[in-house]
């Protein structure tokens, strides 16, 4: 007797796991989830896009770069907005900013200068 209630218990369970499985309102609900989040990767994709660029032009138009600007624009942007799917439109700036001359807080040339490699982005400075 026990048996025969907990076998309908189960037949009871996995019927309504599938009818929630199958019902148009759950796929609706994982779609709009998958939209969102979709959305949001664009969204920090093009403000990281638009930061790196504004950030670039800045560093370019002065001619060098210190140590601490180089660590939030490479590490903090640029790293995350590639591994997000950004495309390569930013590279060519990046590039521009890695050959540019780095100097550290009180403007004195860092150690890390053109010809190096910068571990972190595996591109020379």
């Amino acid at each position: 007797m026990e048996e025969t209630i907990i076998i309908h218990f189960v037949e009871l369970l996995i019927t309504m796991f599938t009818a929630v499985a199958a019902s148009s309102g759950f796929w609706l609900y994982i779609d709009k989830t998958r939209s969102k989040k979709d959305a949001m990767n664009r969204l920090m994709i093009g403000l990281a896009h638009n930061e790196i660029i504004t950030m670039s032009k800045r560093y370019i138009k002065r001619k060098f770069i210190t140590v601490d600007e180089h660590e939030n624009l490479c590490e903090f942007l640029y790293k995350p907005y590639k591994d997000l799917g950004g495309n390569g439109s930013a590279d060519r700036l990046i590039q521009e900013v890695n050959s540019l001359p780095i100097f550290d807080q009180d403007y004195h040339i860092h150690e890390k200068m053109k010809g190096e490699k910068d571990d972190t982005l595996g591109q020379s400075l």
